[in-house]
């Protein structure tokens, strides 16, 4: 039987297509394509103003550069993300202050997050684990009240919404990631969706080695940039992939309803959220019983892989990583994001899935787990 990754990205022939055309214009680094996506991704979000970058941690770094954010300076953040989230803080010089999680959303827990306040907090990244979003009224407010800047590391948000509103369409700064993995991919990229278009110059200047040109053909630097610009190859990627989200997601969720349907509750498994109104299912993601078993979660994987199935694992609790041991945070700081981070698995799930593969993989997991029970 074929091996089933854990996820792949659906790219049509019309998409492999235009890649070509792209590579024999002879324009393929930032150009006219970049600039389409742009304006595309703007009609998408409500006439916000968006630019694309090589990733969205290129997003979270020039986000943070536009807020002010400076040595000192202290971001609240989530413990149970991609490293990347807390990484673009310390690369900053500034210091994450991590928030546990709610165990039942696995997001950041927004009752805890005025009690991490201090007068150096400048800003607050919440993390959408998985595409669920944080609840942005609760969040908005609580930033609103104490005068903070938001950064919605919304990596794996593409299409998520929050009461029937886009994420992206609203909000303050919005950092989306288009890697291999996400729901709309550009093989490698992402955009910020910024506040208001006086931010887009400095944005172009940070994007970009701090540049400015002047029509004369003279150049100015004033600021140090870096350099975060799209390629050409990978917008056109991006403008294929944007006519289908819509499509794509609903297949995520509709798979995503059959994992519900299928898998055996009785196994004492952690299931998600069955929130199917504003996630775009971009994961889906369990907690093993590890008390229960015979097994590690490691030998579960290596098992299920050996059956054809590829399992990931997002993500291990950063704060124990051993560059944040280093800065001072130990076992035991935030319980909740530590337990997910040592049970979770990520399931395959990916548009051009079928429900016999869900069937296929919930019924190894109930065999694999059955067998291993203590």
């Amino acid at each position: 039987m074929d091996y089933l990754p854990f996820t792949r990205p659906t790219l049509d022939e019309a998409t492999i297509a235009d890649v070509g055309d792209v590579l024999r214009s002879g324009w393929i680094t930032s150009g006219p394509k970049v600039k389409q996506f742009e304006a595309a991704l703007s009609e998408y979000f409500g006439g916000r103003p968006v630019r694309v970058l090589n990733s969205a941690t290129g997003g979270m770094e020039v986000a943070l550069r536009l807020i002010g954010i400076q040595a000192g300076d202290e971001v609240i953040t989530t413990p149970l993300s991609w490293v990347a989230t807390g990484n673009v803080v310390l690369n900053a010089g500034a210091k994450p202050v991590f928030v546990d999680v709610d165990p039942h959303t696995r997001n950041i827990d927004l009752d805890r997050i005025e009690a991490a306040i201090t007068p150096r907090t400048k800003a607050i990244m919440p993390v959408d684990l998985a595409g669920l979003p944080v609840d942005r009224d609760r969040l908005n407010d609580i930033a609103a009240r104490h005068g903070l800047r938001v950064i919605e590391d919304a990596a794996q948000s593409m299409g998520s919404t929050w009461r029937g509103r886009r994420i992206g369409s609203f909000g303050d700064l919005i950092s989306i990631s288009f890697h291999a993995n996400k729901n709309l991919t550009t093989t490698e990229g992402g955009c910020l969706v910024l506040r208001d278009e006086s931010e887009i110059p400095l944005f172009e200047k940070l994007r970009l080695q701090g540049v400015v040109r002047s029509p004369d053909g003279g150049m100015d630097v004033d600021v140090t940039g870096g350099k975060y610009n799209m390629t050409d190859v990978a917008a056109v990627i991006g403008l294929h992939q944007l006519k289908h989200i819509e499509a794509f997601n609903a297949q995520r969720k509709a798979l995503a309803r059959h994992y519900f349907a299928k898998l055996d509750r009785t196994l004492g498994l952690g299931l998600p959220v069955e929130d199917f109104e504003n996630s775009n299912w971009h994961m889906f993601q369990l907690t093993l019983p590890l008390d229960s078993l015979r097994i590690s979660r490691g030998e579960f994987i290596q098992i299920m892989h050996a059956r054809g199935i590829g399992i990931g694992v997002h993500y291990p609790a950063m704060h124990l990583f051993t560059l944040y041991r280093g800065l001072g945070w130990k076992e035991g700081d935030y319980p909740h994001a530590e337990k997910i981070g040592r049970e979770t698995v990520t399931l395959p799930l990916f548009p051009r899935m079928s429900e016999a593969d869900v069937e296929r993989v919930c019924q190894n997991i109930h065999e694999v787990l059955s067998a291993n029970m203590r």
